[in-house]
């Protein structure tokens, strides 16, 4: 990797020495990078574009999903109840391991999990210039297919003046945060950098739900003529102290903020069950105007990723760490207390290349990746109770390599003023290979999976109106732990068939948007409660599900003062009939039960959100949000006992910027959540098994903040 690294910097040196001199305008044209992948003005998908304003405006600390709960069909949560630390986010229904997260074009989700774990990059948000997200299959992207979403993140904004900025923020649950940003500005018309460093701490809302988080963000570019050479690099460190255990059911109406991790120490619970980690990005961008109407561009990058999370664990058997009985003294030990640590070390890299067209009423794009991830899973034994001399034991070492490619090619055509036609066509292939997983390392896993994922539509404006439809396929692979399930039980690819109607109006004071969405699964990977052959629980494959839902929104201003934003979300999200398992204690085995058309889990039925913004004079601007989140069910079952209740919450936050010149500016911002200190649950987790004759549930939650602030200062030069 060192050498993969020092060829990417030559090339950087070469390209400084050889430049040639700069056009002006061209630093003010969107990354090559950007237009590759993100859906145009007249693009038959349902998308939102937010601008750096909308992203900065309540930066206080909480992570990216929280910045985007405004936006349609979404619903987010967060482990330690504050939105700082582990957090997630939900399009449609569809998780994050469904939504395809993409930084300036790179893939982000991890490779094998497809998560993005956005706590590895504390206030990333503060470096990104703008965001598109796709709700549905969307475009073409490089990374895992988008079976819900697909949200594209852009860091690489052209600041002409130089700046400085410190933000600093404080408030509820110890929380604070700082952050100093700095430019060079545009040098000599061709070279430009920009930084970022930032601290982010709180307790969090759960019990010893701790965050200790830290990143920075370097970016340098260099514009000469026709070409562009840009190297960016961002990393982050995290400590969290775990909270993913979940609040019991018995605790949440009185001690709602209880957490059971640590807890199997005897007395104060164990200090370091903490979660750590670190992830740092190398990106390079090679852009060039071949002629007028021919971009190229490439990109080369690299993600190291490594760390850990130590758990303590009481009473356990030598024998299942592979450790051989122990003599202290007279004393053989062959169980004890001790103290694990999980860690994961891996390696991702790759190139993006895209070659894009675009003269008058023709815009072409051809292009595709290939990536390779490596990791090291393995385990260690740090610590056993009444065994003063023990070294470190590994007790399990499980490489995976996974290696992904595609190719693509994207037309748009206007036939006539008003229409305009979309063709995108994208072939993906992805092999795996696992030696071996912690439960079960001799089951060896080699497989490969080739996807053709063609998409078409239409888009018609006139008059202010306009109309769009596509039809969309999707195909997506397994994620690492289905794999898991066993010879017997491999899992297959899954697909889904989108279709996208979309309505829009557009006048001075207003815009409304309506979506119709068809999204039909085929083989959709679900929780069915059935174990593998190791005994685990694992995702199994349900012939057919579907969702079918409409998506409103609109922006109003109403005065000259008062501004109305608002998206509704009306959904039907169902499995049509497949087998639920249940562990049955009384007999040793699981009860098979046939459900018929069940709600999706997570999937509310309902999601709408709303914001009324008022600026009273130039400076000062409020605004009160509201959120509504319908009822939820936390397995497929569609049982009553499983499920999250409705919520609504409201946030107020206010604005004033003072002393502002050409020069400098004081943004003073305060942010008040749930001021109606709602008791609400976004998120949680059931399980049900038969004992003494009887159908037992037993859930978990992830209970949000009751009432809590934050205050922010930001000083700009």
């Amino acid at each position: 990797m060192k050498k993969f690294l020092g060829t990417m910097l030559f090339v950087t040196a070469c390209q400084t020495l050889f430049a040639q001199s700069i056009q002006k305008d061209s630093v003010q044209l969107p990354p090559l990078e950007v237009r590759a992948i993100r859906a145009s003005e007249r693009a038959p998908f349902a998308k939102q574009n937010l601008t750096k304003a909308d992203i900065q405006k309540n930066n206080l600390g909480p992570d990216l999903p929280f910045l985007l709960n405004q936006t349609p069909s979404v619903v987010v949560q967060s482990d330690a109840g504050n939105g700082i630390g582990y957090t997630g986010i939900r399009i449609r229904g569809t998780d994050a391991t469904r939504i395809n997260v993409t930084i300036n074009g790179v893939a982000y989700n991890d490779a094998e999990s497809m998560g993005t774990f956005l706590v590895n990059l504390p206030d990333f948000a503060s470096s990104v210039s703008s965001i598109q997200i796709q709700r549905g299959v969307g475009s073409s992207s490089n990374g895992p297919s988008a079976f819900g979403a697909s949200i594209n993140l852009s860091t690489h904004e052209i600041n002409n003046k130089a700046y400085f900025s410190t933000s600093n923020s404080a408030g509820s649950f110890g929380t604070l945060k700082n952050t100093i940003q700095f430019g060079s500005g545009l040098l000599k018309n061709h070279f430009t950098i920009d930084a970022r460093l930032s601290s982010i701490k709180s307790d969090g809302y759960i019990d010893r739900a701790t965050s200790n988080l830290k990143s920075y963000y370097v970016s340098g570019a260099y514009i000469a003529g026709k070409s562009s050479l840009r190297f960016t690099t961002f990393s982050g460190k995290e400590k969290t102290y775990q909270a993913w255990y979940g609040v019991p059911a018995s605790e949440l109406a009185n001690n709602r903020t209880v957490n059971p991790a640590g807890t199997e120490k005897s007395g104060e619970p164990y200090n370091n069950q903490t979660d750590n980690y670190k992830q740092t990005h190398y990106q390079l961008f090679f852009n060039h105007q071949i002629a007028n109407n021919l971009d190229l561009q490439i990109t080369s990058y690299y993600t190291k990723g490594a760390g850990y999370y130590e758990e303590y664990k009481a009473d356990q058997k030598f024998s299942k760490y592979g450790i051989a009985p122990i003599t202290v003294g007279t004393t053989t030990y062959t169980r004890a207390d001790l103290v694990r640590r999980r860690w994961l070390d891996n390696d991702f890299y790759g190139q993006n290349i895209s070659l894009q067209y675009k003269k008058n009423d023709e815009e072409l794009s051809i292009g595709g990746g290939w990536s390779t991830y490596t990791g090291k899973h393995f385990g260690e034994v740090i610590w056993i109770d009444k065994i003063n001399a023990f070294s470190p034991k590994r007790y399990y070492d499980l490489p995976a390599i996974k290696k992904e490619a595609n190719i693509y090619a994207k037309w748009q055509h206007s036939w006539a003023t008003n229409f305009s036609s979309y063709i995108d066509l994208q072939y993906r292939n992805v092999r795996h290979q696992m030696d071996g997983f912690q439960n079960n390392p001799t089951l060896y896993i080699n497989r490969s999976f080739g996807f053709f994922n063609p998409k078409i539509g239409y888009q018609y404006n006139k008059n202010g109106w306009v109309h769009y439809a596509s039809f969309s396929i999707g195909q997506k692979e397994p994620n690492r732990e289905d794999f898991e399930a066993g010879n017997t039980k491999q899992p297959k690819k899954e697909q889904l068939q989108d279709v996208e109607i979309g309505l829009e109006k557009r006048n001075k004071k207003t815009i409304w948007t309506a979506n119709v969405f068809y999204m039909n699964y085929k083989d959709q990977l679900v929780l069915t409660g059935q174990i593998n052959d190791v005994g685990a629980y694992t995702r199994m494959n349900v012939p057919n599900s579907y969702r079918l839902g409409l998506e409103l929104s609109h922006n109003t201003i109403l005065t000259s003062k008062l501004q109305l934003s608002s998206n509704i979300t009306f959904s039907k999200n169902k499995i049509k009939s497949f087998t639920e398992y249940i562990d049955n204690y009384d007999t040793g085995g699981q009860d098979a039960i046939t459900r018929n058309n069940t709600d999706i889990a997570f999937s509310p039925n309902f999601i709408a959100a709303s914001t009324l913004a008022y600026k009273p004079t130039k400076a000062l601007r409020v605004e009160l949000q509201t959120k509504w989140v319908g009822k939820q069910y936390l397995d497929n079952s569609s049982l009553q006992e499983r499920s999250l209740e409705a919520f609504a919450n409201q946030d107020i936050s206010a604005s004033y910027e003072f002393a502002k010149n050409s020069s400098r500016s004081f943004l003073l911002t305060a942010r008040v959540n749930n001021i109606s200190n709602q008791k609400y649950v976004p998120n949680g987790y059931s399980y049900a098994y038969v004992y003494g004759g009887e159908t037992i549930t037993e859930n978990g939650y992830y209970p949000m903040a009751t009432i809590n602030y934050l205050i922010g200062l930001t000083i700009k030069f």
